[in-house]
């Protein structure tokens, strides 16, 4: 195992937002020729009418026009809250990259939002801020024991990983390409990132299904 130090960011930061990231394709299943399919077994029967672009995979996955609707309702629905609060202002030619991770988002902008510090007087006079009223959201032990758990079962798994498969899913969370990893790593060949990333994505997701 690497030294702490010589990890690109915290481990336990890296385990906590990979599990975050992939946590989103666990609705996907991948098929024996590399394609990538939603679960529904009606829905699969549908020839690809559409595709949706994985940011985190930098891939482009062919689907049918139920499950793009289905992919892309939620989050449509939530750019256009953005929109009409001054707070998104993604171009309609970018909107395939929205995955609602408005805080890494370069289009985000700050729109209508007011500071925590902005203070209101009351109908008794008093002034106060909207901090005053913020409710306690602190975890609870149980959530931070079961998030504790969480992370230690990935870690351990991670141990369990060779080096250039942690590597590469430090790498992808950066948002480098297969060929930017190879780059980066000195792998002549990109099929040998793909198939260490398939394999890292494939132990942790067996993982994970037991967690989320």
């Amino acid at each position: 195992m690497q030294a702490e130090t010589e990890k690109p960011f915290g481990l336990y930061a890296f385990l906590r937002l990979f599990a975050y990231k992939l946590s989103r394709f666990l609705r996907f299943k991948t098929t024996t020729n590399g394609g990538i399919f939603m679960s529904n077994q009606a829905n699969q029967n549908q020839p690809a009418e559409r595709a949706i672009y994985l940011k985190d995979l930098h891939q482009w996955v062919p689907v049918s026009k139920t499950d793009y609707d289905n992919y892309y309702r939620d989050i449509n629905a939530y750019r256009r809250r953005q929109q009409e609060h001054g707070r998104c202002v993604c171009p309609a030619s970018k909107r395939y990259l929205c995955d609602m991770d408005c805080c890494t988002c370069r289009f985000r902008k700050g729109g209508d939002e007011l500071s925590l510090d902005y203070t209101i007087t009351d109908e008794d006079g008093n002034e106060k801020s909207w901090l005053d009223d913020l409710p306690d959201d602190a975890p609870s032990a149980q959530s931070v024991l079961e998030e504790r758990e969480l992370l230690d079962a990935l870690l351990h798994k991670l141990d369990k990983l060779d080096p250039d498969g942690r590597r590469i899913c430090e790498l992808l969370l950066q948002e480098k390409s297969e060929r930017e990893i190879a780059a980066i790593m000195g792998i002549s060949q990109q099929s040998t990132i793909n198939f260490k990333k398939k394999k890292a994505f494939e132990a942790l997701r067996e993982l994970l299904r037991d967690y989320i």
